[in-house]
Order: C-alpha cells, then sequence, then structure tokens
C-alpha cells in the first residue's frame, strides 16, 4: 500500500499491517490489505458498509486470525498473538458495540480494564482516566446501562486507557451519537489523545468528521484498500461521495490521491 513521503509522517510506525488477509473460518473478509500509523497520528479507515473495516481491527487487536500478512507492533511481529497478550504489550481496542459491561458501575468498568495492574497503580490510573473524560467524574457509582450514548463511549474508551495503550483502535466510537456529541468526541478526545503521543487507528462512519481530526486515511471498499492518502487530500477530493457509492469500480487499486 503506498504511502505519504516520509517527511510527511510524525515519526516511524508503530504499527505496521502488511498485506493482510483475515476473516470469518475459512472465508477472508479482506484481502492484503496495508496501514500504518506513527505515535502521535490518527489514520482514518473509511469506507461504505461491508467493506471490512471492522474485520480490519479484530484481526489488528487478535480476535481473528491472520490467513496471509503481518502484524508489527514496535518493530516486533505480533502476527498470530492472542489479544490479552496485545493489551499487556500496549495495544487498546474499542470495540462498536458491547464496549461496556452493562452490569458494572463506571469505576468498575474503568478496574475491568486495568486488570493486571496491582491495587495502588489502579487507583491511579482510575484518577488520571477520569481526568481525561472529567464528564464522567461524577458517574463513578452509577450502572453502566443507565449512561447516556456519549457516557458509555467514554467509559469505553477510558477503559482501554487504563493499561496506557500507545496503539488504540477505536471501531466506530460516534456510532449511535448525535452529531454534535460526535463531532466533539473525535475533535475533543480522539484527537487530544493522539496529541498525547497515543498512535491511533480510527474506523468511522462518519467520513468527513473522522477526516478533518485525522492525518491520513485509508479508503476500504469490498475488502480491499483502494485509496491511500493524507486525511486533508482526502477530504478536498470533489469525487469522494462517487468513491463510496461506485466502490471498487471507480478507482484503481491503491491509487494515490493527487497532490
Amino acid at each position: 500500500m503506498p504511502t505519504s513521503a516520509p517527511d510527511d509522517r510524525p515519526g516511524p510506525p508503530l504499527l505496521e499491517v502488511r498485506g493482510l488477509t483475515a476473516g470469518y473460518g475459512r472465508v477472508p473478509a479482506i484481502f492484503d490489505v496495508g496501514v500504518e500509523v506513527a505515535a502521535g497520528e490518527v489514520v482514518a479507515v473509511v469506507g461504505p458498509n461491508g467493506a471490512g473495516k471492522s474485520t480490519l481491527l479484530k484481526a489488528v487487536a487478535g480476535l481473528l486470525p491472520a490467513m496471509a500478512g503481518s502484524i508489527r507492533f514496535g518493530g516486533r511481529d505480533v502476527t498470530g498473538r492472542a489479544s490479552f497478550h496485545l493489551a499487556r504489550a500496549g495495544l487498546g481496542y474499542v470495540p462498536q458495540l458491547d464496549d461496556v459491561f452493562d452490569p458494572l458501575t463506571v469505576a468498575e468498568n474503568l478496574r475491568m480494564g486495568g486488570y493486571s495492574l496491582d491495587r495502588q497503580e489502579l487507583t491511579r490510573r482510575v484518577e488520571e482516566v477520569v481526568a481525561v473524560f472529567p464528564q464522567i467524574s461524577g458517574l463513578l457509582g452509577r450502572t453502566a446501562r443507565k449512561l447516556s450514548g456519549g457516557e458509555r463511549k467514554m467509559v469505553a474508551v477510558g477503559r482501554a486507557l487504563m493499561l496506557r495503550p500507545k496503539v488504540l483502535l477505536l471501531d466506530e466510537p460516534t456510532a449511535n451519537l448525535s452529531p454534535m456529541l460526535a463531532s466533539a468526541l473525535l475533535a475533543e478526545h480522539v484527537r487530544r489523545l493522539a496529541d498525547s503521543g497515543v498512535a491511533v487507528l480510527l474506523v468511522e462512519q462518519r467520513a468527513m468528521a473522522a477526516l478533518r481530526i485525522a492525518d491520513q486515511a485509508v479508503v476500504m471498499v469490498s475488502g480491499r484498500v483502494s485509496l491511500s492518502a493524507p486525511a486533508a487530500e482526502l477530504a478536498g477530493r470533489s469525487d469522494l461521495g462517487e468513491l463510496f457509492l461506485k466502490g471498487a469500480q471507480s478507482i484503481q487499486p491503491a491509487e494515490r490521491a493527487p497532490s
């Protein structure tokens, strides 16, 4: 997959996905996918429904086996590693659905995210995560099922932050949120996390909102990367809607956006 010139990126990639093919059972859903994310960078993966975006994140997170290709994290090959090993190594994952434990309180959800920490460190990390999301500071004793959509998502991201991930995978973090809340979550929280040094790989259906806060972007259609470019270039394309509507037939595989 082509990428922008090295001097356009903030540093060497922390997460490198090369030629990844993965799917469910023996049936692949994504084919020969490549993407890389550096520390302090947001890379947005956008595309039509059914393009394989969530499958990509599940495979990177160790929830689906790689049929071909490789995944490197911090320079090490982690292809085939179990999800809990990746979490301990510094890879956080927030799924689109089932992202919080409904019967548990907000505080209990956060502590679940820090399962491997000792008691003192666990308490410290809860305080640090609440400082990132001050909106949930007064909700620590409330069960997750009683939270609003925006509050749930902050708890879900907060739980993923408990182990101080170096790479954060976010799958549709604005799903079921109002446009105002969605924009706030992306601009105020996702972008701020990247600015703190976290490498963020973001799958988002609200393409334009994602492109506004992303550094790089990847368009997926029919399980393949169809275009890779700086986010600002992609956002400025007059044919962006056509790329989504016509899918793979509208562009050549791995085409670069014009500069």
